[in-house]
Order: C-alpha cells, then structure tokens, then sequence
C-alpha cells in the first residue's frame, strides 16, 4: 500500500470522527440543538454542585477557624481553675466570725484574695468560659459528675442538691464538669413531655460519669 493510500486513509477516518456524532448528540437522537442543550444543562449542573461544595468548604473552614480560637486557651484555662480553687479555699478557710473581728490588716487581704478570685473569673469569662450552676437543676452527666447520694424525700430523685466543686464550660465544650451531690429517695422526676403523656417516670443517676 503507497504512502498516498495511507494517508487517505488517514484523512477519511479524520473526516469520520469529526462528523461522527458525541454522547450528546446520540442521547438528543442526533439533534445538534437538543445536544447543546443536554451538553448545556450538564455543564450547568456541574458548575452548581462546584460552587455547593466551595461553600461547603468555605463554612468548614470558618468554623474550624472559629473553633480553633475560641477553644485554643482550654488547657490552660482548666489550669487557672486550679488557681480559682485554691483562692476559694483560702477564703472558706477563715470562719464568719473570725473574719468579723479580723484586724485591718487581714481585712485587706481578705479582700484582695476576693478581688483576685473575682478578676480570675473575670479574664475567664472574657475567653468564654462560664461556670455551671447545676444546684437544683436535674442531674446531667454530659455536665455533672456524681459524687454521692443525698437522701431526701422531699426532692425529686436526681436533682443536684449540693456543688462540691463548681464545674465550667468553654463555648459547647465542657472544660471541667462540675463534682455534685444528687438527692435520693424522692418522687422520681418525670420529663413535660412523659407528663403530658401519663408516661413512666424518667432516668436515674449515671453512676458511671
């Protein structure tokens, strides 16, 4: 076969695949227009699930960014709990009746372990830590720890009735649980929803947490 024969048939395959109808084409039946327009509406589709995942990405990665400074001081804001603690201690060392008839000078270091304490908690709070107040509230082991049992008939069971040591949050994070006394022995709390239905009593104590 010449060279000439060759490159015949090298133009009529050219000639071929050029004229030979796309995936598009064959899905439209052939019709050039409806091709665009398949062809169309499949870069369209394309470039809308682009631009949900570039947002997708984008509240991602706010978020991380958002998390990684609000919750970048958790170590050591559990540390300066510490601190809190032992100036705390220092105070309810001293009984009322001491501190009433302490010197002048006591007074005034009483009242700058208050005004220490005070400003701690304050340089917390501006970093979004917050303290619990669980006293009275039901029992909740994503944010109490169960220290013991507190007989009292007169309480419904699972209600914190005593705070042995206060616990804190950073943002949605826990940074320590609070340490509690729960009550047993009184009429069992039963959730609105449950009390709307007539339905049993609710949950006991997590002694697990």
């Amino acid at each position: 076969m010449s060279d000439d024969n060759i490159k015949t048939e090298e133009q009529m395959d050219a000639t071929e695949a050029a004229h030979a109808p796309n995936e598009a084409e064959v899905e439209a039946g052939g019709n050039p227009v409806e091709a665009l327009m398949a062809e169309n509406a499949e870069l369209k589709d394309k470039v809308l699930r682009t631009m949900a995942e570039m947002e997708n990405l984008r509240r991602r990665t706010e978020k991380q960014v958002s998390d990684a400074k609000q919750y970048a001081v958790s170590t050591f804001a559990r540390d300066m709990l510490t601190v809190g603690d032992n100036l705390r201690r220092a105070l309810d060392s001293l009984p009322e009746e001491e501190r009433a008839g302490a010197a002048a000078g006591l007074v005034g270091l009483i009242e700058g372990v208050e005004m220490t304490e005070r400003e701690l908690l304050n340089q917390l709070g501006k970093n979004g830590v917050k303290k619990l107040e669980p006293e009275s509230q039901k029992f909740d082991p994503n944010f109490h720890q169960a220290m013991f049992e507190v007989p009292n008939p007169d309480v419904p069971n699972n209600t914190v009735v005593q705070v042995v040591q206060a616990g804190y949050v950073i943002g949605e994070r826990v940074l320590r649980p609070a340490m509690v006394g729960v009550a047993k022995g009184g009429p069992k709390d039963v959730p609105a929803a449950d009390k709307a239905d007539g339905a049993a009593p609710g949950q006991t104590v997590d002694k697990s947490a």
